[in-house]
């Protein structure tokens, strides 16, 4: 009866004791999805009431005068195409020579290292950094130098998922390439990338998702523009900037204009989560 008794005893506090952090955990994970409701609340109220037909269609405008965000919008659409055309084939073939040729060389785990240091850099780094070594010997803002400074961004992030993903790929359909004679290249670009193909895609678009929103970067490369230009030589508008812009600005338009921005951003990364999701998840055989 002793035994027993002592035994209930210790059950009981146990019990307590996770009773306890399991409230502590809720509390916490309410308390973190409670400000994450109220901001997305906040952004969807003052974003929907800014959106109209016209925020597609019009150019950004004067203090109180109506406009829309058609040149950030195509701005930041040119400059994620070519900072991804850029870093893609960058990171697919890093990640491609760490998981299939140099596995277990030195220069692996070298190039490994210094993409984990690129991987969680301040984002305003790599603006300085491209701002030193292409604005100021250019002599001016431009939209390349805003490219390539999304294309750093970009190019950890699919180096990581490009290695992470080959690696998954079972060594014995290499093994059965190999014996019927298929040179390595041939296997890695029929084999290793089918296999791997929908991860791949899942890590450019998340490195998509990443770039849309950065600002810091763009400050110090591509500057901005009120104006409608597509020449790459020169400053160009894009959606972040343009939110801050506004956002910090004293008039009401251009502030309903930011709010209006945020949301079409937010949208965007959120749709490309979902397909990333999609992509990655596990199918069901019948």
């Amino acid at each position: 009866m002793a035994i027993a008794a002592r035994t209930n005893k210790l059950y009981a506090g146990r019990r307590r004791r996770n009773n306890l952090m399991m409230g502590l955990a809720c509390a916490a994970t309410l308390f973190g999805l409670g400000w994450l409701v109220l901001i997305l609340g906040v952004l969807v109220w003052e974003g929907f009431s800014g959106l109209s037909l016209q925020v597609f269609t019009e150019m950004t405008p004067p203090p109180g005068a109506a406009g829309g965000l058609l040149n950030p919008i195509i701005g930041s659409l040119m400059l994620t195409a070519l900072a991804v055309a850029i870093g893609t084939p960058i990171g697919v073939l890093a990640g491609t020579y760490m998981a299939e040729y140099g596995r277990h060389d030195r220069l692996t785990s070298v190039v490994r290292f210094i993409n984990d240091i690129l991987l969680s850099a301040p984002s305003i780094v790599v603006g300085l950094f491209v701002y030193e070594v292409m604005v100021a010997p250019m002599g001016h803002f431009s939209g390349w130098a805003g490219a390539v400074a999304l294309a750093v961004i970009v190019i950890p992030v699919v180096v990581r998922t490009t290695e992470d993903m080959l690696l998954l790929v079972p060594n014995a359909l290499r093994e059965a390439a190999a014996a019927l004679g298929l040179p390595r290249a041939y296997i890695v670009r029929r084999i290793a990338y089918r296999a791997a193909r929908a991860g791949i895609v899942t890590g450019i678009l998340l490195a998509i998702a990443r770039i849309s929103g950065e600002t810091a970067p763009l400050l110090f490369t591509a500057l901005n523009n009120q104006f409608w230009s597509t020449n790459l030589n020169a400053p160009m508008a894009s959606l972040p900037a343009v939110i801050f812009q506004f956002a910090l600005s004293p008039y009401a338009d251009w502030q309903k204009l930011a709010w209006t921005g945020a949301l079409i951003i937010t949208v965007t990364v959120l749709a490309l989560s979902i397909i990333a999701r999609a992509l990655t998840a596990p199918r069901k055989t019948t």
